[in-house]
């Protein structure tokens, strides 16, 4: 039995390649960016209880500030992600006839993830969540259902149209190649998740401006019901951007930085094609690439990720981004 509080951890993250292909049965790499974390503290207490955290909190200065602080993080919090994942906590543990203790806890959030960006803002808090209740519990679940209980958190109790991608690479964190082969994804509900070595990577940066952030399901909008209506341009992109992923794995593994390169401004160059992209995410990668860098989206829009070839090219993409309130940060992958 717990008398003392469990403390627990998950990171933002950044899609390299093959994104947004990760919810059609696409094939994308990932890694983990431990610049910024979703932290959760669960302590035993006499009723159970999930704690606010300043996203929860319906307190502002005036009308101005309520206005800008949702256009920046939308209408919700934290509070019914994490009483969604208990509830989908709870299903499964019935399912795998694993029984539950009943001794009460209190549970509270906290998250430095850029929030409405595409870096995993919200589901870096059900997975930090989600380990700390399985420490709570007493329970081991493979790491591939982890990400499969994280993804129908969103999809299935909230209705978020989400794809696997960030609840895989959070939880398994480090650099990860993945493929969301149909057959797979339709039988099991996981696809097949290969960590790569980190010191597969060249230099890395990403950069991102909150002034940009919108929801996925902004920037989503209307693709889905194309891919489903069977719109060519839409299921070739998708084909093409998970066949990006797996060039891209071979160009790791083979330390092909070159060809890398080249696939991650593909990838980007290909999503504006089916995509409406607005001009303050075109300016970014523009600026990134005349730079010198290569620019991809991160997410889905506000976040670009990339390559650079030394500390010449990162001072240029520093200095080309500061008048626009962009920050250039190198993403700690290793703990």
């Amino acid at each position: 039995m717990y008398t003392s509080a469990i403390e627990t951890y998950a990171y933002a993250r950044a899609g390299l390649l093959g994104n947004p292909s990760d919810g059609y049965f696409g094939k994308t790499i990932s890694f983990i960016v431990r610049n910024f974390r979703a932290r959760v503290v669960l302590y035993p207490s006499s009723r159970l209880e999930i704690r606010p955290a300043k996203a929860d909190m319906p307190i502002f200065e005036n009308l101005e500030d309520l206005y800008s602080i949702t256009r920046w993080r939308g209408y919700y919090g934290g509070i019914r992600i994490i009483q969604a994942l208990l509830v989908r906590l709870i299903e499964y543990c019935k399912e795998q006839g694993t029984e539950l203790h009943d001794r009460n806890f209190t549970l509270e959030y906290e998250t430095t993830v850029p929030l409405r960006l595409g870096m995993g803002g919200s589901s870096a808090i059900i997975t930090a969540a989600l380990r700390a209740l399985c420490e709570f519990y007493h329970i081991e679940i493979p790491p591939e259902i982890q990400a499969k209980l994280i993804l129908e958190t969103e999809t299935r109790e909230l209705n978020v149209a989400a794809g696997p991608q960030d609840r895989v690479i959070q939880v398994y964190e480090g650099l990860v190649y993945m493929d969301f082969q149909r057959e797979l994804m339709e039988t099991r509900g996981y696809g097949i998740y290969e960590p790569l070595s980190v010191d597969l990577l060249p230099n890395m940066y990403v950069a991102y401006r909150t002034s940009l952030s919108e929801g996925t399901e902004v920037f989503h909008n209307n693709i889905r019901g194309r891919w489903i209506a069977g719109e060519k341009a839409v299921v070739e992109a998708m084909h093409t951007w998970a066949s990006y992923a797996e060039q891209g794995r071979n160009a790791l593994l083979q330390g092909d930085h070159q060809r890398l390169g080249e696939l991650i401004n593909a990838n980007f160059d290909l999503r504006t094609t089916i995509y409406q992209i607005s001009e303050g995410n075109l300016d970014m990668i523009r600026r990134a690439r005349a730079a010198g860098a290569t620019a991809n989206f991160a997410g889905s829009g506000g976040a670009i990720v990339g390559t650079y070839e030394d500390e010449g090219v990162f001072q240029r993409l520093t200095e080309t981004f500061a008048d626009v309130g962009v920050r250039v940060l190198k993403p700690r992958i290793n703990p």
